[in-house]
């Protein structure tokens, strides 16, 4: 009887070492497929229940500039296994990156739904944009069967960059579709922008959001968010149809998420407050909606909850619009006297019901993970 027992208590801790190794899946390993270096991760989930993971493939190293490309995996079980990587978008030898996706769900011409990859190139490093040594442009490129091909890239760059604007960057991470109200269907990318000379502590970001009411036909700007450093935006529909923006404030000078409310649709901004609720060591965040209860639209959101440095990735669940967050899951917490940047950019997506996906960068940049959480 005791060796059964054992026996029965061995067959359980090995099942139980087994699917905690199942909760973190590589995705993308530096070094591995071409790529020195894989960051920027952007997750999607289809009408079909596939999952795209997007990131930049950085072909000599981790620099934020140089010849990087868009490349995707799919996962058709959930985020248990991953295909072989395709390059959805080149720019040669120069930079194509902030991959910014989502399906668009209402367009009538494609009822099984069309992927928009919004995107951006550059030609110089940001700091020489900044100062007005090189060009940001904007791009998009769809898909109407689930991600096998893609469109040519469409250049938005003059609807969406105004000429004295300099630096310029989607979310990163996926970019929203309104599901419900006034504005369904409205796609609504968020970004931000540099313009004038440089100044101190990046005060010279803003952020704002581009979007379109026709399918990607015309793009209309967003007011800026007159917040001094706001950069690396993320965007949720909130009930009433309103939007919320919630950004890094590249300034440093609050160390927790910006956030800022529209009430037509994210054209302008009612209301702009640092979140001390939302601690951030200055990097980025994803936001998405994920459900209604009461009235309220129930949001997720990812990011370092940590005030000093790139740690402690935290999933934080909000029932009232995001004015609450009353669950959160840590995600990634960095060892004792851990050196670097343990978890830094995420996204998130909605896989199920009560299932959140959530696609993370780890342990120094070294490789982008995927992980589940049911809330």
């Amino acid at each position: 009887m005791k060796k059964v027992t054992l026996t029965i208590l061995i067959a359980v801790s090995f099942s139980m070492m087994i699917q905690a190794q199942q909760r973190e899946i590589p995705v993308f390993i530096s070094g591995q497929g071409g790529y020195q270096n894989y960051r920027i991760p952007a997750l999607i989930v289809l009408p079909d229940g596939d999952m795209l993971a997007f990131c930049e493939g950085r072909v000599a190293g981790s620099d934020d500039f140089g010849n990087i490309d868009i490349v995707m995996k799919r996962s058709r079980d959930q985020g248990h296994t991953w295909s072989g990587m395709q390059v959805v978008a080149d720019a040669g030898s120069l930079q194509a990156g902030n991959p910014a996706p989502v399906v668009d769900l209402t367009d009538p011409a494609y009822p099984h739904g069309r992927i928009f990859l919004f995107y951006n190139t550059g030609n110089n490093h940001e700091s020489e944009v900044r100062k007005g040594n090189g060009r940001r442009e904007v791009f998009y490129k769809t898909s109407v069967d689930n991600g096998v091909s893609w469109s040519e890239p469409v250049n938005i760059t003059t609807a969406v960059h105004p000429p004295d604007w300099r630096s310029y960057a989607n979310t990163p991470g996926h970019a929203m579709q309104f599901a419900r109200g006034k504005y369904k269907g409205r796609i609504f990318v968020a970004a931000n922008h540099s313009s004038g000379d440089p100044q101190k502590h990046f005060a010279d970001y803003r952020a704002h959001g581009y979007y379109t009411d026709d399918h990607g036909l015309h793009f209309h700007l967003s007011a800026d968010v007159e917040m001094p450093g706001g950069n690396e935006n993320t965007a949720a529909e909130l009930s009433d149809d309103r939007l919320m923006l919630n950004f890094r404030n590249q300034t440093g000078d609050t160390r927790s998420r910006a956030v800022a409310i529209s009430s037509n649709g994210g054209a302008s901004w009612d209301t702009v407050y640092s979140d001390p609720r939302l601690p951030d060591p200055v990097c980025q965040g994803s936001i998405l909606t994920i459900g209604e209860r009461k009235g309220k639209n129930i949001i997720a959101f990812c990011n370092d909850a940590d005030t000093r440095q790139r740690d402690n990735l935290t999933l934080r669940i909000s029932f009232d619009d995001g004015r609450t967050w009353d669950k959160h899951f840590v995600l990634g917490k960095s060892p004792e006297n851990y050196r670097g940047d343990f978890t830094a950019y995420s996204d998130i997506a909605k896989i199920s019901g009560h299932k959140i996906g959530v696609l993370y960068e780890k342990d120094n940049y070294s490789k982008i993970v995927f992980t589940t959480v049911d809330w």
